[in-house]
């Protein structure tokens, strides 16, 4: 398996593109960007797509979660950094978001504060001990925090590599931007939670009690919540990240028109946003 993975990787600026957030300032890693709002905002509307059909095929979403031509639109698209695999043809085959927060304080500023266990008596103040424990952590060390989600492949797709490259990615960007502490809400069905606890996430904790797995009536599925640190995955991957973080420079990168190049890691400003089942 992993010398399969060196080989994608080895050629993944053919398949991987990343899309930058609006007024994103690109860090001067990346040499291949392109300033064109038209062509960010037609991958943005394909991603979207296949994650609608993704998840409507799953039970994940219903038709009037949907918008009218079918697209899965949240509040995070608009603010975060977007990984997408395309196949032979030029689709879409796979994606997610990466979405980091530069002042976030306490749960209320991320995404994962909508989680259904913040409406559970027994759960709601451990998870909010649990995740503003990881905030403080964060802020100790220097490093932002981050939230990655809208994970979606097509069926004809799981049975590749492309998934567990796809998370390598993300952990490679996360890199690139200066790197980061994280959190991301994993769907347990087609074992993405587990994919995401081999490339090192852990369960999230509080005083030594694990945030449990939750049902999301919303999305009809069974969520894990895992933590991530930047500096820490497994071991096993910890060179192919590195290897996909150098190969990340000769990727495609699309921006708006408006954003700029710095040679500075880019942070996005985080805000209260729905949440979303990371397939």
């Amino acid at each position: 398996m992993l010398r399969l993975l060196e080989r994608n990787i080895a050629s993944v600026e053919e398949r991987l593109v990343l899309l930058a957030p609006p007024q994103a300032m690109v860090p001067h890693h990346f040499r291949n960007v392109t300033h064109d709002f038209t062509r960010h905002r037609k991958l943005v509307r394909e991603m979207q797509r296949l994650r609608g059909s993704v998840y409507l095929a799953e039970g994940n979403v219903r038709d009037d979660q949907l918008t009218s031509d079918g697209l899965h639109e949240t509040p995070e698209d608009a603010r975060s950094w977007h990984l997408l695999m395309r196949d032979r043809g030029g689709r879409v085959s796979s994606c997610a978001w990466y979405l980091e927060h530069q002042n976030a304080a306490s749960i209320q500023s991320l995404r994962v504060s909508s989680c259904p266990l913040t409406r559970l008596d027994d759960w709601r103040d451990r998870l909010k001990a649990a995740v503003e424990s990881e905030l403080a952590r964060a802020r100790r060390h220097g490093l932002r925090y981050a939230e990655v989600g809208g994970w979606a492949v097509l069926r004809e797709r799981r049975c590749t590599s492309e998934g567990l490259v796809l998370a390598l990615a993300a952990y490679g960007l996360c890199k690139v931007l200066g790197g980061a502490l994280g959190i991301t809400t994993a769907n347990v069905k087609h074992s993405s939670s587990s994919i995401l606890r081999r490339l090192g996430g852990s369960y999230l904790e509080a005083r030594g009690t694990t945030i449990p797995a939750y049902f999301d009536p919303r999305y009809n599925a069974e969520i894990e919540i895992l933590r991530f640190d930047s500096r820490r995955p497994a071991g096993k991957y910890a060179g192919l990240i590195e290897l996909l973080k150098d190969r990340l420079s000769k990727v495609s990168v699309f921006a708006s028109a408006a954003a700029i190049e710095s040679p500075e890691p880019y942070w996005v400003t985080g805000t209260k946003a729905e949440s979303l089942v990371a397939m």
